[in-house]
């Protein structure tokens, strides 16, 4: 293959590595927190190495990266893998693991047993649970085997059948009691931090300063202690028209479609390879190789 060999600097030897304990400090001070997805090894390291705080393996690679419809299909083993892999692409970002759909939700030792997967095999640091209230004492296990817990509530994408879509969350006066509640239990229950998608941002505002926890948002407003966004809408790779609350910064799509087509052309026109790009032989094979070439070409005479 191609490849090149893993080499180079990082971008900053000296960052300190980010920690549970350091996100709650940066809380305290009001420094946001920096949160983006990743699914590969080579993703990842551009992330970590931009300095991005938490690192995500989201179950959004079921659709990012597995072209699945929506998260309830992917698996362990296939959050598994790409966890393995952003492991390898990180130095100091905060790892954390979505728990797919079915991995925690049926029993509470199952869920405990994958929990510990994504640690012991994958690498993680922390293992991330939908839900509020309903999912404090599974998380209060989960803290019991040593593992961190990072809570999500709101749009919760894997209850999306029972949500009836993708829909902004505590709308009314009901649901916003039920998102409090929701997040004081989470904060109780120990959490590292708590994911809080598809809220309104008023809502979001007094959830962050209600709970000790620091509270990540997406689609849920600038009070929120951090912000996280899919690497893949961020740079137009997601094939699809981009939730409200998405900022693209790059477009990759445009850059990656341009370097195929110029590569596709250069070879039908036959300008790729050139000669400086080709390996040639030795001088001595390649006198060699002409005196029996020769030699051939003189016998079929």
């Amino acid at each position: 293959m191609s490849l090149t060999p893993i080499s180079g600097r990082r971008l900053d030897e000296s960052r300190p590595k980010i920690t549970t304990a350091s996100l709650r400090e940066q809380k305290l001070r009001h420094e946001p927190i920096t949160c983006l997805t990743a699914y590969d090894y080579a993703t990842a390291r551009i992330v970590d190495e931009a300095g991005i705080d938490m690192v995500l393996v989201g179950d959004s690679l079921a659709q990012t990266m597995l072209g699945y419809e929506n998260t309830l299909s992917v698996t362990m083993d296939e959050m598994l893998h790409h966890v393995k892999a952003v492991r390898r692409g990180v130095k100091s970002a905060l790892l954390v693991a979505d728990m797919p759909y079915g991995s925690y939700q049926v029993d509470l030792n199952d869920a405990v047993r994958n929990a510990t997967r994504f640690v012991k095999e994958g690498g993680a640091e922390v293992v991330k649970i939908e839900g509020g209230e309903k999912r404090a004492e599974l998380i209060r296990h989960i803290i019991d085997a040593e593992i961190p817990v990072a809570g999500h509530i709101g749009l919760t994408p894997q209850s999306v059948n029972v949500m009836g879509g993708y829909k902004v969350q505590g709308k009314n006066l009901s649901g916003v009691e039920q998102l409090m509640r929701d997040a004081v239990a989470l904060d109780r229950s120990g959490v590292a931090c708590i994911f809080l998608e598809g809220i309104p941002r008023e809502v979001a505002a007094l959830i962050t300063a209600e709970v000790e926890a620091p509270t990540i948002g997406i689609g849920a407003g600038p009070e929120c202690d951090g912000q996280v966004l899919v690497f893949h809408d961020i740079v137009n790779l997601s094939f699809g028209p981009p939730a409200k609350f998405v900022r693209r910064y790059g477009d990759a799509a445009v850059l990656i479609a341009q370097a195929v087509r110029a590569f596709r052309a250069d070879v039908k026109s036959h300008q790729y390879p050139s000669d400086e790009e080709s390996y040639h032989l030795p001088k001595e094979t390649r006198a060699g190789l002409e005196t029996v070439l020769e030699r051939k070409r003189g016998m079929r005479r």
